[in-house]
């Protein structure tokens, strides 16, 4: 499930501008949460891309990991890091693996956004994942998770999606696409390939791209699962007719154990 390693050095063109930066990325979409947690609180943003947002985490003090699958966004976020002069500890990890590298119970806050979660393998791995994202949480901590309305990607099939303006990012230009390829049913493999065409100064074009396999997920179905790994949902912004949405959940205690509810 690596993928993203033909995309890591080309991603700045697949962020939004009100993300671009890492002080932008930490504050516009979640500063009410961050700010209800310590100064010092323990951070994991498991699928951190190239780091905007774990950089901007640790610029405001927090204690943060990144990890992520591929080796290109442990890379970049290193980069990141060290360009703006925030300590946090890289990891290159699985969301399964994260427990062979992590202690249990340890992080007040784990974000899981940028749509990653629909890459787990479908409902068997999306379920190992966020197990293990709530075994890493604190008593009371909080899973911040970003996702993409899929029965709205579904609805409108397979496709060809090309952006309606270039995007400028380091000087330079480029056209965004992506195809959809969709599958009948729910539970199958479902096909992602984005391009990149950047413009070069001379009018040549540049073409980056990368197959990314898809497994989507009702919006029921994800809050079954976070219920059944000890999660439960405390805020959503899950709208039908919504592109995307932001749930914050929280894990709570079985009775009579401190471990998640299985």
């Amino acid at each position: 499930m690596a993928g993203y390693e033909a995309l890591s050095d080309v991603y700045e063109w697949l962020i939004g501008d009100d993300r671009l930066t890492p002080a932008k990325a930490a504050a516009v979409y979640y500063s009410d949460v961050v700010g209800s947690v310590p100064p010092n609180a323990r951070v994991l943003d498991c699928a951190c891309g190239t780091g905007q947002l774990a950089v901007g985490l640790g610029g405001l003090g927090l204690d943060v990991v990144a990890a992520d699958a591929s080796r290109g966004m442990v890379r970049r976020t290193e980069q990141v890091a060290d360009e703006q002069g925030v300590s946090l500890r890289a990891l290159r990890a699985s969301w399964d693996e994260l427990p062979d590298h992590l202690e249990d119970s340890t992080f007040d806050l784990v974000f899981c956004v940028g749509n990653s979660l629909g890459h787990a393998e479908g409902a068997a791995g999306r379920l190992t994942a966020l197990e293990a994202m709530s075994r890493l949480l604190t008593p009371g901590g909080r899973l911040v998770l970003h996702s993409r309305n899929w029965e709205l990607v579904r609805s409108a099939g397979s496709r060809i999606d090309v952006r309606d303006r270039l995007i400028r990012r380091n000087g330079r230009d480029a056209v965004v696409s992506y195809y959809w390829q969709i599958e009948e049913r729910w539970e199958k493999e479902h096909f992602l390939e984005i391009v990149i065409a950047q413009i070069e100064p001379d009018g040549a074009v540049r073409a980056c791209s990368e197959r990314l396999s898809i497994w989507p997920y009702r919006y029921e179905d994800l809050v079954a699962q976070l219920r059944s790994v000890g999660l439960t949902v405390q805020s959503t912004t899950f709208d039908p007719e919504s592109d995307g949405y932001l749930v914050v959940a929280g894990r709570h205690q079985a009775r009579g154990t401190s471990e998640p509810a299985r």
